[in-house]
């Protein structure tokens, strides 16, 4: 656990870089970082879970429901939980909202760089959680997202250090702008990971830009790829071409339905049971390997364009689900100028499915609470890379940590390091 001595002061639980570390060297990207700045945002999540949505202007009964720190909160905590050392650099409130985040984090070892809003509380959402445990979210922001121009001045990093930056706080016109200048000028040898989230349609460009041209790695899932690639359409309606969806209805060969229980090949699965390329599906018969399956070769190009395109330095993850992630990496030669998309050095159990792409499939489960899977996801494999594995092998263990995650109700449900080594050795993935 992580031990600080009050806010503002920083953890030092990893000794200075060696030379030869590649923060050492800018530009070239953090490849191990030592201690996470999160400039997100910890909200409460508000968790109703109901069988299905209600339809507009209607009424339904929970069948359960809680209150816990959400948001970003996941994230740290998934981090932290691996032995990462954070410190909170959003915003905080005054009010239950405020002191239920502080405790939790507190809780995780997580410290604080910054004083309580002394006029706002922490920001809270709504969570649906649907019985297939699919999530809808309406969000409320509060002190997390309150802060005008300059304030991120106060937070800085040094190379050596990770920063999470999230979408949500890149959405609101003042605060959205300050953190976007401060993230896109970020020093050398500082990490930059971009988690867009669902409201990346609704970042303005000339906020987005720098960042994504700055950031090292980008986290989207398949939705928001497509949203920022400008293949899928902002209302979740039919794309450009007229075939497919993004909310998921209609997959490019026009086979997936909407409950998502139908795969590409047209074999239906028992709910709940998505299973990845290489396996066998429960009647017999084999799913198509990733290289021939159109859904994930349209996710791989995907990961591929947004490197290419967005200027991203390091790499892009599109997570998809059950399905696991793919990995575009962007290698970096010995003279630290950018190198052409290649697949990165594939571990065991990881498919190259086109070139520059890696497809890295997640252990079967049956998903309980699909609420901050993408934040186990991320926060997992910022510890990774701290640990030392490669993006590939980082990007295995957190899709096991996503995929455990989901097997247990509620928001903040990522695995310590010890729950998820003993579940690593058990699934011998």
């Amino acid at each position: 656990m992580i031990r600080v001595n009050g806010p503002g002061r920083l953890p030092t639980a990893h000794p200075p870089l060696p030379a030869s570390h590649p923060a050492a060297h800018p530009p070239l990207p953090v490849l191990r970082p030592r201690r996470l700045f999160f400039a997100g945002e910890a909200i409460v999540d508000v968790i109703m879970r109901v069988p299905v949505l209600p339809p507009r202007g209607g009424d339904i009964l929970a069948t359960s429901a809680d209150v816990a720190a959400g948001g970003g909160f996941n994230v740290m905590a998934a981090a932290a939980r691996q032995g990462l050392p954070v410190l909170y650099a959003g915003g905080h409130g005054t009010g239950p909202w405020g002191d239920l985040v502080r405790a939790a984090l507190a809780a995780e070892g997580i410290g604080l760089l910054l004083p309580p809003d002394p006029v706002r509380d922490t920001g809270f959402d709504v969570a649906l959680v649907e019985s297939d445990a699919e999530r809808t979210f309406i969000t409320s922001l509060g002190a997390e997202s309150a802060r005008g121009p300059g304030t991120w001045d106060t937070v800085r990093p040094v190379p050596g250090d990770a920063v999470y930056v999230s979408g949500y706080g890149l959405v609101p016109p003042e605060s959205g702008a300050a953190l976007g200048a401060w993230a896109a000028a970020l020093p050398p040898g500082v990490l930059l990971f971009l988690d867009l989230g669902p409201l990346v349609a609704q970042i303005p460009a000339p906020v987005l830009d720098p960042v994504l041209a700055r950031c090292d790695w980008l986290s989207v899932n398949a939705r928001e790829a497509a949203l920022l690639d400008g293949t899928a359409q902002a209302d979740d309606t039919a794309q450009p071409d007229g075939t497919t969806q993004p909310d998921g209805t209609t997959q490019p060969d026009g086979t997936t339905q909407p409950d998502g229980t139908t795969q590409p090949d047209g074999t239906t699965l028992p709910d709940g049971t998505t299973l990845p390329d290489g396996t066998t599906l429960p009647d017999g018969t084999a799913r198509p390997a990733m290289d021939t399956d159109p859904v994930a070769a349209a996710d791989s190009q995907l990961a591929r364009r947004l490197l290419l395109a967005r200027g991203v330095r390091a790499g892009v993850i599109v997570r998809d689900g059950p399905a696991g992630c793919f990995l575009a990496e962007r290698p970096l030669p010995a003279d630290g100028s950018p190198g052409a998309p290649d697949a990165p050095d594939a571990p065991s159990g990881v498919a190259a499915v086109s070139a520059g792409v890696a497809h890295i499939p997640a252990p079967i489960v049956e998903a309980v609470d699909t609420t901050g899977a993408g934040d186990a996801h991320s926060g997992v494999f910022l510890a990774s890379l701290a640990d030392g594995l490669s993006p590939a092998d980082a990007a295995r263990r957190a899709n096991a940590a996503a995929a455990l995650a989901v097997t247990r109700p509620g928001p903040a449900t990522g695995p310590t390091r010890a729950e998820l080594d003993a579940w690593l050795a058990e699934i011998d993935v």
